[in-house]
């Protein structure tokens, strides 16, 4: 069971459900949820690669589940990797099972030629919109709920994940959606086990992401730089900093910014950071264990697994603090690896005094070669910052309307006619 201590800038919401019956509770939280719905609406955008079709034990389950609930309005599905509509119409049939009379279901096909032609308008714009992948499927399909005007809320989950159940989803929006908490953005976290190998998983936010943070703050507050440490705080006050589950009001969706890297999590927490006050913000734990693939190392293709995501991760925070007024120098930089590489290994050893006593396999040879790794991809990252380049995040909805005017009729009209 979970404990209820609030810690940092933000609310924690707790799985203190645990102790209670479990169906009982779920029963009341969907009554809830049914209830908000009857007075806002309440969407679920959900990104997927066409291949994810291909492990049905995985999604059948979050298909089924989702199907099960009263109170989603509708279901976005941001599809990726489908070049040609015969994937596209398959992943159509596959999702259509979610539609009812009072829920809409429509995808919007990222590879398709109308899409395509509306990311090519905004282009020529001068802005830019990003390359393919999660963070670009988001933005146009929340570009396309924004422009329904039909959802007030909007909770977003990946599709790969192992352990989902409707307990996750309820608990996931109704945070936001609970017009009494005034609340308008809401962060998963969760444990991360695997009962196969019976070890600790999520190596980028326990190794990585949570030490280098929390050496950030601590050296942004010794040098008297206090607008910066309150922004790693922020990011401190995150239990899973890079899950993937959120859920926010459409009025902040319209302002934020979107990464189109592996930098989207941490960034879009930031965007929240610059326009949410912080008692608007909050973190709810969503299940007891969460499981979903997990990324090599790839120590030796800066192109792929975590060693990309480390770096597009670094590249971020480092890129921040120069837009925030501090000078960085390979020496300086140089200071940061060793601080976080210290730092890193305190963190080691409280996960190997957890491990060993809730009975879990950890390797802290292999736990102390990752995080030398990851130490040498943030200076990868830094060679890669140095100097002007152009920003991984794509300009919010409400920047891109200022340029084109009717992108929102574009955008329909597209989505509609694929599902047409």
């Amino acid at each position: 069971m979970a404990d209820f201590h609030q810690y940092g800038m933000i609310t924690t919401l707790h799985g203190l459900h645990e102790a209670l019956d479990r169906q009982e509770y779920l029963h009341a939280l969907e009554a809830k949820l049914e209830s908000y719905s009857r007075h806002l609406r309440i969407s679920l955008l959900l990104p997927c690669l066409f291949a994810e079709l291909s492990t049905p034990d995985v999604l059948d389950r979050i298909v089924t589940e989702i199907d099960a609930t009263r109170y989603l309005h509708s279901v976005v599905v941001a599809l990726g990797g489908a070049p040609d509509e015969e994937r596209f119409h398959t992943a159509r049939r596959y999702f259509g099972r979610l539609a009812k009379p009072d829920r809409e279901v429509r995808l919007v096909w990222v590879d398709g030629p109308r899409i395509q032609a509306v990311l090519e308008r905004i282009r020529r714009r001068d802005i830019g919109v990003g390359v393919q992948g999660k963070g670009q499927s988001v933005w146009i399909a929340l570009g396309y709920i924004l422009g329904r005007e039909e959802a007030d809320v909007v909770g977003l989950h990946d599709c790969d994940i192992v352990t989902y159940d409707r307990l996750l989803l309820g608990r996931l929006l109704e945070p936001v959606a609970n017009p009494n908490n005034d609340l308008e953005f809401c962060k998963g976290y969760y444990a991360r086990i695997s009962p196969r190998e019976r070890a600790m998983k999520g190596r980028v936010t326990r190794l990585f992401v949570v030490p280098f943070v929390d050496a950030l703050e601590g050296i942004m507050r010794r040098a008297g730089l206090e607008d910066n440490a309150r922004f790693f705080a922020y990011h401190r006050s995150f239990r899973y900093p890079l899950a993937g589950e959120f859920s926010f009001t459409t009025r902040l969706a319209r302002g934020i910014n979107i990464a189109y890297d592996w930098g989207l999590e941490v960034s879009t927490l930031s965007e929240v950071y610059h326009r949410v006050m912080p008692r608007k913000v909050a973190q709810v734990d969503l299940a007891a264990n969460y499981e979903h693939k997990h990324q090599p190392l790839s120590p030796g293709d800066a192109s792929a697994g975590l060693h990309r995501m480390v770096v597009d991760i670094a590249r971020f925070f480092l890129n921040h603090l120069r837009s925030h007024g501090y000078h960085l120098t390979d020496e300086i930089v140089d200071m940061l690896l060793h601080t976080y590489y210290q730092n890193a290994l305190l963190f080691i050893k409280s996960y190997s005094d957890d491990a060993e006593i809730n009975g879990l396999a950890y390797d802290r040879y292999q736990e102390e070669q990752a995080v030398a790794h990851f130490r040498s991809f943030v200076w990868e990252a830094w060679e890669q910052s140095k100097g002007p380049h152009e920003s991984t995040l794509i300009p919010s909805w409400n920047r891109v309307i200022y340029s084109v005017p009717d992108i929102y009729e574009q955008l329909l009209e597209a989505v509609e006619a694929d599902n047409a």
